[in-house]
């Protein structure tokens, strides 16, 4: 399928720019954003729609939003550099913002008017951060924590069972044995003391007759 490129309008703050893609009810959506360019891929009424721009200045991720809504994708971008002046324009090359990129003239003002007269951000609400997008996409790495699971292999720890159980038990049997042989030492005790005691003379017969 053939690309076509998706219509821009645009319209900055001092401090931002608010871009929007002016196509509707757009699916398989993809927006890639760095500081200097954006990359969009959607199909809208069953077209290919792609887009990529280079900026005039650098912006930055953190903090800027997008979403997707059911007449166009919107997003407000945050300038790196929080300037006193307006850009210029909105891309580095100007031939391609002749071709592919045109005011936004309901959210436009001009510079001298820009103090206190911020976008209306209403169609961004519940959107989406870019500055965590790159983020999101490492948490499906989280995933990998699965492999964890082999810590089930700890388990061969019980290969230590390969000593040799009846070996073990006829030791502790000795050692049975060895208390045995310690039971017959008292035995034996016992038997000499009763030894000892016969060895005794009967005191009573011993005495003589008064």
């Amino acid at each position: 399928m053939a690309a076509n490129t998706a219509p821009v309008k645009w319209a900055q703050r001092k401090d931002s720019l608010y871009l929007t893609i002016a196509l509707p009810d757009v699916k398989d959506h993809q927006v890639e954003l760095t500081d200097r360019k954006l990359v969009f891929q959607g199909t809208s009424g069953d077209k290919l729609y792609k887009l990529d721009l280079e900026f005039f200045k650098e912006i930055s991720a953190e903090g800027s939003v997008w979403n997707v809504l059911p007449a166009s994708v919107q997003m407000k971008l945050n300038k790196k550099e929080q300037e006193d002046e307006f850009w210029p324009r909105l891309l580095l090359d100007k031939n391609q913002e002749k071709t592919n990129v045109k005011i936004d003239w309901d959210k436009y003002v001009d510079e001298d008017e820009a103090e206190g007269n911020e976008f209306d951000m209403g169609a961004l609400d519940g959107g989406m951060d870019f500055g965590g997008m790159g983020g999101m996409g490492g948490m499906g790495g989280m995933g990998g924590m699965g492999g964890m699971g082999g810590m089930g292999g700890m388990g061969g720890m019980g290969g230590m069972g390969g000593m040799d159980f009846s070996s073990m038990m006829q030791g502790m049997g000795g050692m049975g044995g060895m208390g045995g042989m310690m039971g017959g030492d008292d035995e034996e005790e016992d038997m000499g003391d009763s030894d000892d005691d016969a060895d005794l003379p009967d005191l009573e017969s011993s005495e003589e007759p008064k």
